[in-house]
């Protein structure tokens, strides 16, 4: 007698994977509340009105309950019938259950800094008040009003501003509740991460920007992605067919956004990203899309696992410890990948550290961190984008929407997270606040940057 075959897979489409808007919707936001409560140390009321709430179907969210498991550091949010959790997996932070498995494919490790205690050292490598006197030159009650600007309205949620001049903090303020330690949701600013953590294997040698992707499934013959270069992912132009509710010809029909389904869908995000067949030949079309940040996340983890090294550890050993930071919380899917397309969590300090990195030209203390150029390869506007807005994994101010100089450039997340690299100014300026408040946030923050050239003068 033979023997029963398997069920065929059904074959998932690229517009519109498995799953529903409810289901999907409802994973995003227990991730996100999940994050809030446990990793941003937020109660759960406010993060769950001001937090994680888009990733839900807006004539829905009056339905949604949730309950916060402080035992079990589990968030279980519920809309009708569907229930969906996101649990607390150490320093990897929070991580969605699949539907139909409770838990995760990977085992979580914890990281640690080798730094000594952050009081101990002075800023930027520490948080002690450096003993040399402040930069002057400056108008510190103009620096002062771009502070008070910055939280001028309420509803704009703002939870931390910090500016650095010359590498020293003139000006600093947080919301109530929150610290120089919170660790905040930071959403696509972990995208200027994952280029800096890319440029320490372009440093070394491991890959070069012009190079074509190294990724094999791309490389069988006739397949048009083998075109693909590292510069063409790093400047959001690979031509990936992965479908963003962004997009100038996206319509509801073609189903659940790709770009929203690495966050909701507890899939292999890596694997996701990489079998999307291409949509426009490479660097034709500048697309802001997850799929690129994401396979270069993928050549990243791909060359620490052949050096041996420990994937998960490798941000904080490789970077963080090298400019003063102790702790970043990097998210990951349930296989491990991590989610720096938006799940991370950092303090604004930490960012201010990043761009002053970038301010420095990728110089730290005396020692080259990043390849020479690479501040000019980031902050220069990619070819395929039909306005000079997007660099190489950060935003540049090319179109002078900003009050500030078309030379700027920032990391740049939902919700009115924003890291600003002012080089005219030797400024840094992180904007960090709650995404509910990302409108008027903007306002308040361009206010804020234009009181700011007026106190600080041009190089």
């Amino acid at each position: 007698m033979r023997a029963a075959q398997p069920p065929v897979p059904r074959r998932q489409s690229a517009f519109a994977p498995d799953g529903t808007p409810i289901a999907l919707g409802l994973a995003g936001y227990a991730k996100v509340l999940c994050s809030a409560v446990f990793v941003s140390g937020r109660e759960p009321a406010e993060a769950f009105e001001n937090s994680g709430f888009f990733l839900f179907p807006a004539d829905e969210r009056r339905r949604v309950t949730y309950d916060v498991d402080r035992r079990s550091q589990l968030v279980r949010m519920t809309h009708g019938a569907v229930t969906r959790t996101a649990k607390l997996y150490g320093d990897q932070g929070c991580i969605i259950h699949p539907q139909d498995h409770d838990g995760i494919f990977f085992t979580p490790v914890p990281v640690k800094t080798r730094l000594p205690d952050a009081a101990s050292q002075p800023w930027p490598m520490g948080d002690a008040p450096p003993a040399e006197p402040a930069p002057s030159g400056i108008d510190r009650g103009r620096v002062g009003k771009a502070v008070d600007l910055a939280f001028s309205d309420p509803a704009a949620l703002t939870a931390a501003f910090v500016v650095v001049y010359k590498g020293r903090i003139v000006g600093e303020r947080y919301m109530a509740g929150i610290t120089k330690d919170t660790q905040l949701e930071s959403w696509s600013m972990g995208k200027s991460l994952t280029a800096t953590l890319f440029a320490l294997l372009v440093k070394d040698g491991v890959y070069k920007v012009n190079d074509p992707a190294p990724v094999p499934e791309w490389q069988k013959p006739g397949d048009p992605r083998a075109a693909i270069r590292n510069a063409d992912l790093l400047h959001m132009s690979s031509g990936l067919r992965f479908i963003a509710g962004q997009d100038p010809d996206y319509t509801p029909d073609k189903g659940y956004p790709d770009h929203t389904l690495i966050y909701t869908g507890a899939i292999d995000a890596f694997k996701h990203s990489m079998t999307r067949p291409l949509q426009f030949p490479p660097n034709t079309e500048g697309r802001y899309r997850n799929s690129d940040p994401l396979m270069i996340g993928w050549l990243i983890k791909q060359a620490v696992i052949k050096r041996g090294e420990d994937y998960l550890t490798y941000p904080q050993r490789a970077l963080f410890d090298r400019i003063g930071i102790r702790r970043q919380v990097l998210e990951t899917d349930p296989y491990g990948n991590f989610l720096l397309s938006g799940y991370d969590y950092g303090t604004a300090r930490n960012w201010a550290r990043l761009g002053l990195l970038y301010l420095q030209d990728g110089m730290w203390q005396g020692h080259r961190v990043l390849p020479e150029g690479w501040a000019t390869f980031v902050s220069t506007p990619a070819p395929a984008w039909k306005r000079p807005v997007y660099g190489g994994l950060f935003w540049v101010n090319g179109d002078g929407a900003r009050p500030i100089p078309t030379t700027a450039y920032f990391a740049n997340g939902a919700g009115g997270q924003r890291t600003i690299i002012i080089p005219t100014h030797d400024l840094v300026v992180v904007r960090m606040g709650h995404h509910k408040g990302d409108s008027a946030g903007m306002k308040t923050l361009d206010l804020a940057l234009a009181e700011l050239m007026t106190a600080v003068p041009a190089r």
